[in-house]
């Protein structure tokens, strides 16, 4: 990844191999009931929304278009976006590198003589390590969003895409409060916290002189830019500060207005389950004469940092993504070992998916693994994503490139050999249904040799007393007779 992410200090989240976060994660019950807690909401409200939406087949659809035919023409839409959006009298910048998006942004903040920095949620900030060069740069950087709040105050790392602090539970969060803010709250009541949070962010709301935002989408008519929350920070960051920067990855291009809102029904949807977001703000250049409040320099950072080697690489669908969090959501794995495991920027199916580009399969090559390939993420994937086929494109090349430890690929050519031939498979079937049978009791194998990653943590079922291709032949000749 760029020298912006390599350079950040290490994290206790980010150290060790993916099999020992893995471990660690699997290890700590109270992750899994923070999990729990989030994910499990997310996906009722969702299942309910869609329930409620009749054509949210056709406009899932819909988006997928919308979203192709931008990445199809992604030079067309740039060039017009960077037209428009200068006609407003925003300054556009290109990087190509999140290295190069780092040093932009530090730049301007330079230039402003900035000291104060409010920075409101974005994936993409996290992507290209912009609070670490913001921090490096000695900048006051304070996080608006009250997840990313938290995970500030307890210097870790969002582990969710939507809902970073995901991984702490509401309890340690008031301990959280009542070590940082100067005006603690006396409970774990969430009232009580979002009280005391706000109390504590006002001041640097007031006193900053940069903000710092994403975009959820980019407005290639009007060169506007379109930010999506629930919590009204992004509006506070993005309009009281005399300057105001935009960091958007460039597939966030959409042709109008009314495609956005085409896409912003899908989006608001599979995160949140509601209908439309509290806040939903277009920004369009710097202040005008007569406006009463807004920026006196808008400023729009358009960052590749591996998109179009996507395209390149056949991994184009990729860019469809809303970043909804939909798939991490319903994804069984995630759900288990929460984001921190993946180790990149991006968790669940979608990191998995995407940080191979990032970081090179060699480094990464466990995650698209770490996948049941069960679907269920493209089910629920607001475009259509492919997720299940990129990660097995992935494994195909890990494969071809003879990433896997050589016991594994022994392995699996055992296995070859015996799947080839039908009558040593089944042979070897039976052994091991009966072999697995002496481990089981009350139903359960709670201890198995060569299989401890699993039952140390959870108990294998014990298998039936024959296999399936056993009982198939015992039910032919029961009908023939």
């Amino acid at each position: 990844m760029s020298a912006a992410i390599d350079d950040a200090p290490a994290t206790d989240a980010a150290s060790g191999s993916f099999k020992q976060r893995v471990a660690a994660a699997l290890a700590n019950p109270d992750l899994k009931i923070a999990i729990d807690r989030t994910t499990r909401t997310a996906r009722q409200k969702r299942e309910a929304a869609v329930a409620d939406w009749p054509g949210f087949a056709r406009a899932r659809d819909l988006g997928r278009r919308i979203k192709d035919h931008v990445i199809e023409n992604l030079d067309h839409y740039l060039v017009e976006f960077e037209r428009n959006a200068a006609a407003s009298g925003a300054k556009v910048h290109y990087a190509a590198t999140a290295s190069e998006a780092c040093d932009i942004v530090i730049d301007i903040c330079r230039k402003a003589k900035g000291h104060t920095v409010t920075r409101s949620k974005s994936m993409l900030g996290e992507e290209i390590g912009l609070p670490h060069a913001l921090d490096d740069a000695g900048l006051n950087r304070v996080e608006t969003d009250l997840a990313e709040h938290i995970v500030q105050l307890a210097h870790d790392r969002p582990s969710h895409i939507i809902w970073p602090a995901l991984h702490h539970k509401r309890e340690d969060i008031a301990a959280l409060f009542r070590e940082h803010h100067h005006a603690p709250p006396n409970s774990d009541d969430v009232g009580a916290m979002v009280a005391s949070a706000r109390r504590e962010l006002r001041p640097s709301f007031l006193g900053a002189d940069i903000g710092i935002s994403g975009a959820n989408f980019l407005i290639a008519e009007s060169g506007a830019v379109c930010t999506v929350t629930n919590e009204g920070n992004a509006e506070l960051t993005t309009t009281i500060p005399r300057v105001h920067i935009v960091t958007a990855g460039i597939e966030k291009l959409v042709p109008g207005l009314s495609h956005a809102f085409a896409l912003l029904r899908l989006l608001v949807r599979s995160a949140t389950g509601s209908d439309i977001t509290q806040y939903t703000t277009f920004h369009c250049g710097p202040k005008q004469p007569g406006d009463r409040d807004g920026p006196d320099e808008f400023h729009i950072v358009l960052v590749d940092n591996g998109r179009t080697r996507m395209i390149r690489e056949g991994i184009k669908e990729m860019l469809r993504c809303l970043r909804c969090g939909a798939c991490m959501n319903h994804c069984v794995v995630f759900n288990e070992i929460g984001g921190h495991a993946y180790g990149g920027v991006y968790p669940g199916p979608m990191g998995a998916a995407m940080t191979p580009v990032f970081d090179g399969l060699k480094a990464s090559r466990d995650l698209p693994s770490a996948c049941t390939l069960n679907g269920r993420c493209q089910e629920v994937c607001p475009v259509d994503i492919p997720l299940p086929a990129m990660l097995r494109g992935w494994r195909e090349k890990s494969w071809a490139d003879g990433l896997e430890p050589q016991t594994q690929r022994s392995f699996l050519g055992l296995w070859a050999f015996a799947a080839e031939r039908p009558a040593l498979y089944r042979f070897g079937t039976g052994l091991a249904v009966k072999a697995l049978r002496l481990f089981g009791r009350g139903g359960w194998i709670s201890s198995l040799p060569l299989a401890s990653g699993w039952t140390r943590y959870r108990d294998f079922p014990k298998p039936a007393a024959r296999t399936f291709w056993q009982e198939f032949d015992a039910q032919e000749r029961k009908r023939e007779n």
